[in-house]
């Protein structure tokens, strides 16, 4: 993966509605602000009932946004990371038609999980109530067949998503045929999505156990084979992440969003140095994704929340929370828990520039620091234009995290790039991706308890951040290439 800023969009709502298009802004006014690109799911096809992460074709790409010839031309500039979603695909995808007319018949029996499968001599109460789910209610939908069965099929997310059993052959060549696709089209990166459900077991809760780590070492193995670099996308207690850290290429940090904010919430940068101290360097840091703030992230364990406390104690994270709510005006609020369908219980939803309060200078800030801590940046397409929550589509779709997922048409995206805070912060992104500084070693400090400096050196290049977490502001001062002034850039 390159040391350079990554882009997360889907296709049709950046100012486009095809991969052509969406090369054009790259290669022009986005020119040298990227040198990656994370696709969101792009196949067929991308509006069913959980924005293209419920695949009817995983290995087709949706005929409105192109074909994998417009995936290989775009991979000819810049890299691309695709989703592979590993834990279901849509009640309409073919394979599960099929399988519901035809039922043991099929060629793809053993595809989708029933209950029957991981409870083979019934389930308890006990059993049930363990099973971990993102949301409220059991994990099956009761389903009618089309040949007349009826069956309690496992359903994580949504009952439109049916549940893959990974385990079996038939699932096992599923995935292996979207791998095989992947690789044959100039990916060169994938996200694993879902993958910590992607194993069940009973008389567990059937989310990240030891079998899933094992899933998840073989997979990333299999990927490593067809030359694709693994990123697992995984919410949790972070000293999972840290475990699953070690057995793949890349993992998301989560806990960097929400100890960003805490820091400039509350003027103090111990809980984020502290996780600088620990946090595994081959992450792509994160301050916004097409999901939510994680808070499970900073959390303690569920599972055992005296001897696993959070990187925040719990009052400050219910406080963080509350904050979030307050600088967005009560938006968030709005999105965010019982108050709206199909979202995940351990995450607000709102866009990282209001959940700052649209304060300009303490989104420059969160940006550097994100910039400066060690992994690969990525920047979801809402928060590089310093976008505002969506309440119309909120209204309409009364699904939370669509709150941050607005259709920018090509207008609106041309005129948010000439904003006086997106312009500093592509240029920002431009620093990070050309200093020579940031291919060398990382130094963390904090000069006082609302001081906060982060420094690379790279021979005799530097680059170094200051930020004053209390008035939310700092700068930056790195070596010039050609020997000159120092360079400088405030950031208030």
């Amino acid at each position: 993966m390159r040391n350079e800023v990554q882009l997360i969009t889907y296709v049709d709502r950046f100012g486009g509605q095809t991969l052509t298009e969406l090369q054009e802004l790259l290669a022009g006014p986005l020119n040298g602000a990227f040198g990656g690109v994370h696709l969101l799911p792009f196949f067929y096809k991308i509006d069913g009932a959980d924005a293209g992460f419920d695949p009817i074709d995983h290995t087709r790409v949706d005929d409105r946004l192109g074909d994998w010839n417009d995936v290989r031309k775009l991979s000819n500039n810049i890299a691309v990371m695709a989703d592979v979603i590993v834990n279901h695909m849509s009640s309409a995808s073919p394979q599960f038609l099929d399988y519901s007319q035809k039922g043991s018949a099929s060629e793809y029996d053993g595809l989708f999980l029933t209950m029957d499968a991981v409870f083979p001599d019934g389930a308890t109460e006990k059993d049930l109530l363990a099973v971990y789910r993102p949301r409220p209610g059991m994990p099956f939908t009761v389903t009618t067949l089309a040949n007349g069965e009826r069956r309690l099929l496992w359903t994580t997310f949504t009952p439109q998503q049916i549940d893959i059993d990974v385990q079996t052959p038939v699932g096992q060549a599923y995935l292996e045929s979207i791998l095989q696709k992947l690789s044959q089209s100039g990916v060169t990166m994938v996200r694993l999505d879902a993958v910590g459900y992607a194993i069940k077991k009973a008389g567990t809760n059937c989310f990240m156990m030891p079998e899933t780590f094992d899933f998840i070492k073989a997979f990333a193995q299999r990927g490593r084979e067809l030359g694709l670099e693994v990123l697992v996308e995984i919410h949790s207690y972070y000293k999972r992440q840290m475990e699953i850290a070690k057995q793949v290429d890349w993992v998301y940090d989560f806990a960097l969003p929400p100890l960003v904010l805490h820091a400039l919430e509350f003027g103090r940068s111990g809980p984020l140095m502290n996780w600088l101290a620990q946090r595994p360097n081959n992450a792509v840091t994160v301050l916004d994704t097409h999901d939510g703030i994680g808070i499970i992230d900073i959390g303690a364990d569920a599972a055992d929340r005296v001897n696993n406390p959070g990187l925040v104690p719990p009052e400050e994270l219910d406080e963080l929370v509350e904050r979030m709510h307050h600088n967005s005006q009560g938006q968030s609020r709005q999105a965010t828990g019982a108050a709206a369908s199909n979202l995940d219980l351990y995450q607000v939803n709102c866009t990282f520039f209001d959940a700052l309060g649209r304060n300009e200078a303490a989104y420059l800030v969160a940006r550097a620091i994100q910039f400066f801590v060690p992994g690969i940046p990525q920047v979801y397409y809402v928060g590089l234009l310093a976008g505002e929550n969506d309440m119309e589509l909120l209204a309409k779709t009364q699904v939370g995290r669509d709150i941050n997922r607005h259709y920018y048409s090509r207008e609106e995206v041309l005129g948010d790039l000439n904003k006086p805070v997106v312009q500093r912060l592509i240029d920002l992104m431009r620093f990070r991706n050309a200093h020579l500084a940031f291919a060398g070693t990382f130094e963390s400090a904090a000069p006082a308890t609302h001081l906060l400096t982060l420094s690379w050196r790279h021979q005799t290049a530097y680059a170094r951040l200051e930020v004053d977490l209390l008035d939310k502001s700092g700068r930056i001062i790195a070596s010039a290439e050609d020997g000159g002034p120092e360079w400088l850039f405030e950031l208030k």
